[in-house]
């Protein structure tokens, strides 16, 4: 029997594909995916069907999916990063009910943007997306809201693009009620994955525009800080420095 496979690429490099991924790849008949992933995917796609579409086609590339498992071909559709972080599980869970599927794990944006600037994600975090398309922009206004006053570590997807300049303002304007000036933040774009760049600034500093929708950004908690110019958030380990005689 045929299976539907959803795949988390990662952030795009070769380097960060699991090996399970990989395998997936290799195995799968027909492929599916957004244009532009299925672009990274180049070197795993020969002699494969492939089926792709534009932005904001989701639900049909899902379908189109299902249907070749339907078909009886081992299928597989890919996200970047995690496929269960505004990925595509979710939306292939709501329509399959008649086959098997696999979720492949995957390396999230926020993960790779993270481990380019330090530690600062080793306690408590959340992540948030300033996209309106799918969530309503009152409710984005509340999450960003508790999160701060929570003091969570808080990483911003989909922070900035042409159609949505002021999100992100109004975003820091809702968060600066409760976080401090001077707090590290950390301004990755395209996070493992070519044309990779990278600022530390402080929430007070924030370079609005460095940042676009292949930005992730990670607000550091009221225990963050800077050493080394890297952004390390503690865990609350008891370290101790040893001093030399």
């Amino acid at each position: 029997m045929a299976k539907l496979y959803v795949v988390g690429i990662g952030p795009g490099g070769k380097e960060h594909l699991t090996q399970r991924a990989i395998e997936v790849l290799q195995l799968c008949e027909v492929v599916t995916g957004y244009t532009y992933y299925i672009k990274l995917l180049k070197d795993y796609l020969e002699g494969k069907k492939v089926l792709k579409t534009g932005m904001t086609k989701e639900i049909e590339r899902c379908k189109m999916a299902i249907e070749e498992v339907r078909q009886g071909r081992d299928t597989c559709i890919v996200s970047t990063g995690d496929a269960g972080l505004y990925g595509m599980a979710g939306p292939i869970f709501e329509l399959a009910e008649d086959i098997e599927i696999e979720v492949v794990p995957g390396v999230s944006s926020v993960f790779a943007a993270a481990a380019e600037m330090g530690a600062p994600l080793m306690h408590d975090m959340c992540t948030i997306s300033l996209s309106d398309l799918l969530t309503p922009w009152e409710v984005i206004e509340k999450r960003l809201e508790l999160a701060a006053k929570a003091d969570f570590v808080i990483s911003l997807y989909n922070p900035r693009s042409r159609g949505r300049k002021d999100h992100l303002n109004r975003a820091v304007e809702i968060m600066g009620e409760f976080v401090k000036k001077d707090t590290p933040v950390a301004l990755v774009r395209n996070a493992g994955r070519e044309g990779n760049e990278r600022k530390l600034v402080t929430f007070e500093t924030i370079d609005y525009e460095f940042v676009d929708m292949k930005t992730v950004i990670i607000i550091g908690n009221s225990q963050t800080f800077v050493k080394n110019g890297q952004m390390v958030t503690p865990r609350g380990y008891r370290i101790e420095e040893k001093v030399e005689a």
